[in-house]
Order: C-alpha cells, then sequence, then structure tokens
C-alpha cells in the first residue's frame, strides 16, 4: 500500500490525545462510565463529533451499546458532514486506510468501488484529508470493536433522500453498522441550547426527517437515517443529551449533543399490533358494553364481539358520557393484562368507581356512549421546569403524564380539545395532580392513542 492512499489522521492532539496510550485510558475511563448496554444491540447510531473532553462522555454513551458486537461487526458506515469542504453531492474517499494514533483502519474499498457508480457521489480525498467528524469516531470504535472495515462518507450538499438510497446498498445484516457523526446546535446560551436540542431529540424519536442545519450540524446524515428507519421500522432510543456547559464549557455559548441508538427488529420478530383497525374498535367497545350489563345485572344480550388482539398485553382508558359530556373515565398507563381484560375492567370501574360521579344507573345506562382509547406505550423524559416540558410535548396529539413531588396525574390527547394552549394544559395537568408549583424531580411521560367511538345510535 503506497502512503498515498493512507489518510493520515488530521486533528489528533487536537481533538483527542496523540498519545496511543493516553488515548486509550481515556477512551476506557469514558466508556466504563457510559450506560451498560441492555437488550438487543443497535443498527444504527448517531453520536457527537467535537473534542472528546466536550462531546466524548455523551458519544460513549452510544458506543457502549456496541459491547455484544464486539466479535459480530465487520464494516462500519459512517456519515458526517463536511466543514471545511464546499462541495455538492457525498465524498469517498480514494484512501484505502485511515491511520489513528491506535493503529490503521481499512476502508472497504469493494463498497466504495460500488457506490461511486452511483449518481451524486464522487471519490475525493480532499473532503476527507482534514476533516474530523469521521476521524473523531474511529478511535471509539477501534476500542469497541475487532476487526472491521469502513465506508466513510462525507456529506455535502445532498439530498437526504439520496442519502437513504445508499444506506439501502449497505444495509447488510447484523456485519454492517451505521454510524452518523453530528453535533446539535451551536453556540445558543445554556438556557435556549437546552431546549432547542430537546426538541430536535423529539424529531429523532419521532423518526421525522425535517431537522435542519441549525438544530443539527449533521441533520442531512440524521435525515437520510430516519428516512431508512421509518421504511425499515427500526426503534430509536435517546441515549444521552447534554452540551458542552455540562462537560467541560461555560454557559454562555454551548454546543449541543446527543447519542441515539437505533434496533432493528429480530427475524421472525412479528410485526407491531394494529390497534387502530375498526373491527378491533367494535370488539372493544362490545366488551366494554357487555360488561357495563354485567355490573348492572342486565340479561346477557348477544355474546360480546371477539378479536385476536383482545389476548395481546394493551393499556386502554374506557369514557362514559351523556348528550357529550362526561359520566366517568377510568383507565391505566401501563400494559399490565391482556386488552379484554383491561377495557372490561375498566368500563366496569367507569361506571361505579369514578370518584367524580355516583355509580351509573339503569336509567341513565340508556343514553350512555362509550369511547375506548387504547394507549401506545409511555415513553417519559425528565422536566426539571415548564419550559423543558413545553418543549417536548406535541399539542393536540400526545397525551400526558405528569409524575413527581409524590404525584401523579394524566391526560388524554382529547382533552386537547378543551385546553389547546400547551401552557394552559400543563399547568391544569399539574393542578390535577394536586400540585402548586413545579418539583424538581419531575417526569413528563407521552403517548399516543387509538381512539375507537361509539355512536349516539349504538346498542
Amino acid at each position: 500500500m503506497s502512503v498515498q492512499s493512507i489518510r493520515p489522521a488530521a486533528v489528533a492532539g487536537l481533538f483527542y490525545p496523540s498519545d496511543p496510550h493516553q488515548l486509550s485510558a481515556q477512551l476506557h475511563e469514558m466508556l466504563e462510565r457510559a450506560a451498560v448496554p441492555a437488550g438487543v444491540p443497535p443498527k444504527a447510531l448517531i453520536v457527537p463529533h467535537a473534542g472528546y473532553i466536550y462531546s466524548g462522555p455523551i458519544a460513549a454513551h452510544g458506543y457502549a451499546q456496541l459491547a455484544p458486537l464486539r466479535q459480530v461487526v465487520r464494516r462500519v458506515v459512517l456519515l458526517g458532514p463536511s466543514h471545511r469542504v464546499a462541495f455538492q453531492g457525498v465524498a469517498l474517499p480514494a484512501a484505502e486506510a485511515f491511520d489513528t494514533p491506535l493503529g490503521r483502519v481499512q476502508v472497504d474499498v469493494e463498497a466504495v468501488a460500488t457506490l461511486a457508480q452511483m449518481p451524486s457521489v464522487l471519490v475525493d480525498d480532499r473532503a476527507h484529508s482534514a476533516e474530523h467528524a469521521l476521524e473523531v469516531q474511529l478511535p471509539f470504535l477501534q476500542t469497541v470493536l475487532e476487526d472491521f472495515r469502513i465506508v466513510p462518507l462525507t456529506l455535502g450538499m445532498v439530498e437526504p433522500a439520496l442519502v437513504s438510497r445508499l444506506l439501502d446498498v449497505l444495509w447488510g445484516g447484523v456485519e454492517t453498522l451505521i454510524v452518523v457523526s453530528s453535533d446539535l446546535s451551536h453556540y445558543l446560551d445554556y438556557r435556549h441550547a437546552r431546549l432547542t436540542d430537546a426538541d430536535s431529540a423529539e424529531h429523532v424519536l419521532r423518526l421525522h426527517a425535517d431537522l435542519d442545519h441549525e438544530q443539527a450540524c449533521g441533520a442531512t446524515g440524521i435525515n437520510a437515517l430516519l428516512l431508512s428507519a421509518r421504511r425499515r421500522q427500526l426503534t430509536p432510543h435517546l441515549l444521552d443529551l447534554r452540551n458542552s456547559g455540562d462537560t467541560a464549557g461555560d454557559h454562555s455559548r454551548v454546543v449541543g449533543y446527543a447519542s441515539f441508538s437505533f434496533i432493528e427488529a429480530a427475524p421472525g420478530e412479528p410485526e407491531q399490533v394494529d390497534f387502530d383497525s375498526q373491527a378491533l374498535g367494535r370488539a372493544l367497545l362490545s366488551q366494554a358494553r357487555d360488561s357495563i350489563d354485567e355490573f348492572l345485572g342486565l340479561p346477557c344480550r348477544d355474546e360480546p364481539l371477539e378479536h385476536p388482539l383482545l389476548d395481546e398485553p394493551g393499556a386502554c382508558f374506557v369514557t362514559l358520557r351523556i348528550d357529550g359530556e362526561l359520566r366517568g373515565c377510568i383507565g391505566q398507563l401501563q400494559p399490565e393484562h391482556p386488552l379484554r381484560h383491561t377495557v372490561r375492567a375498566n368500563a366496569r370501574a367507569a361506571a361505579s368507581q369514578d370518584p367524580r360521579f355516583p355509580p351509573l344507573s339503569l336509567v341513565e345506562w340508556a343514553d350512555i356512549t362509550l369511547d375506548v382509547s387504547v394507549l401506545s406505550p409511555v415513553q417519559f423524559h425528565a422536566c426539571p421546569d415548564l419550559d423543558s416540558a413545553l418543549a417536548l410535548i406535541e399539542a393536540g396529539v400526545d397525551g400526558v403524564v405528569l409524575e413527581g413531588g409524590g404525584c401523579r396525574s394524566t391526560f388524554l390527547p382529547q382533552v386537547w380539545r378543551q385546553l389547546p394552549n400547551p401552557h394552559d394544559f400543563l399547568l391544569h395537568l399539574l393542578s390535577k395532580a394536586g400540585l402548586d408549583v413545579w418539583p424538581d424531580d419531575m417526569r413528563l411521560g407521552r403517548y399516543r392513542v387509538w381512539e375507537h367511538h361509539e355512536t349516539g345510535d349504538s346498542p
């Protein structure tokens, strides 16, 4: 291999130590402090790319997840933005290897040759020679993996959809890992950076491929991964979200960092259940009505409707209304029992145990219509203040849980119809929990619902 075919380290001694022993010690210390991996290892990561004293601890939370893949991953697809060279398209290196203080990493030259034939892809070492976004990932990868090659993609001005198609070509199986290198907001004050970065993290978690370069310098690579993740039904997880003010900088001008993992469904794993189907809705409403008939001592009508998903674990709320006005609502947030049991128990409780109303009477029952709301899993986030909570929620869409100060309350998404202003929505929910002030230990949970309604002429 000629000297010209090797890309030397460009930012060793600047972004990370140039001494291999010092570098190795720093990497191992950061990885040991990172979150212990649990569950299925990732197919893809998003990690930051600043100097290690600033973003290294956040990146370590991503790379720590690769421990089970140490002897599995044989190819790493690296995507990062071009900071120093302006160009159209995607740049691959002509170099056949990249050097770091920890040794030499081979390029997957066959993959490079394949991609080089595709539109908007060029081979140009100039886009790689001084670029740090991909280089700073290599020592982490050399520490957590054993024997791998890289496909380094530096992204210029290019559409995320085109980059996503390149990912499809390289996707492979468990032997291929995808790493997107990106920081988040730049040079905001600490408070505004936290709000901005929390919002950007929500875009990633919801697979919304619409980040701009003010939100993330590597927005193109992130959006490309999100497009692929959505098509392939990957599940994103936020591992760490901080900024330079939390690590080694002051609070006046900070840079945001996050680590995300993306989990691929295992072969043979069942597809996500469809809780939105009309057939399931009819069965849920039939089971709820049968349960209230039973509570009121009414003779059995026809057998309640069945559906296969009634035997799946599920969380739901059952709501009773008279002329559109609330007459009872009971539910739970976590899927502890099969949906059949849950909907019947909640229907009976809504008719008999809602503390806001007396037990339902036979006279009222004739005018009742039912709603059943099936809940998605709740995702909780630490929210030390109202502003951070406002940055997380999506008005009109999210069901919201507040949990803190020893209290807990929730509003279904339907409550947005009465409280469309997010600030008012959260303050009413805080009051519902019996709290006057926002506690420091507050957690906010978000969930979605699938609504199923009876009409006024339902039996």
